[in-house]
């Protein structure tokens, strides 16, 4: 499963806003069992947002939250492009999300918030609890929400309890080890595919030091492969300790 998150806003590249979602969706994403496979931070600009969606799209193993451009206003791109992208078709009128936007403003829905429902064909609406006017969801796999925190966080979090469940359990063992990673390379060639492995040098000024980490769902061989740089480290004599890290 690769989980793209898709951050839809010129006043974070610009300056005028910080963004409050990538964190908040990876610490999410990680409390189910699951990871983040790339993130974007894009312009509101349609050429881009159509070809990131178009490249997501064509990933055959692909998730996404997207965040921003659902509203109402001449910048709010999300609803048409995503049509065009994951329908090949122009937005229509989702009845219930029409009756609940006519249900909260009234006359005030128009001329402009009454877009707002205007939608890719089959739609799933997405609850939003601060005032009712939903994000959308495409096949169960691309999820889209408002640029609002405060709207499109609870949302993630009824995606991951309501669309994705649990993921299986992902098993880790990591090691920081008084040694370069020019070391233990040889040892990482013959790390099994299915294995996540993670290198990360540590520099500071005296010592050269390594954190390394083994990853997936296979506990046993998680744990034949470490035994692996465990018994390499102690006949080098190497200095290491095993880390307790989710």
């Amino acid at each position: 499963m690769h989980i793209y998150a898709v951050i839809i806003g010129t006043e974070i590249l610009n300056g005028r806003r910080n963004d409050k979602h990538f964190t908040f969706l990876r610490d999410a994403l990680l409390e189910y069992g699951y990871e983040l496979y790339a993130s974007f931070i894009i312009k509101d600009d349609p050429i881009l947002i159509e070809n990131i969606y178009t490249m997501i799209k064509n990933d055959p193993n692909s998730i996404m939250f997207s965040f921003g451009g659902i509203g109402s206003t001449p910048d709010d791109l999300t609803r048409e492009i995503a049509s065009k992208v994951f329908r090949q078709s122009k937005v229509k009128r989702n009845e219930t999300f029409f009756k609940a936007i006519i249900e909260k403003f009234g006359k005030e829905a128009y001329p402009h918030r009454i877009h707002m429902a205007e939608l890719p064909p089959d739609s799933q609406l997405l609850p939003n609890p601060v005032n009712n006017m939903s994000g959308f969801a495409l096949d169960n796999q691309f999820f889209f929400m408002p640029g609002f925190p405060q709207m499109s966080h609870p949302m993630v979090e009824t995606v991951l309890k309501d669309f994705l469940g649990k993921n299986k359990a992902k098993h880790r063992l990591t090691l920081k080890a008084k040694t370069s990673e020019n070391e233990l390379i040889h040892l990482m060639q013959q790390t099994p595919k299915e294995i996540e492995l993670s290198s990360l040098p540590i520099l500071n000024d005296t010592t050269k030091e390594v954190e390394l980490s083994l990853s997936g769902e296979n506990e046993k061989l998680i744990q034949t492969e470490f035994q692996r740089y465990l018994d390499f480290l102690k006949q080098k004599n190497i200095e290491f300790e095993i880390l307790k890290i989710k």
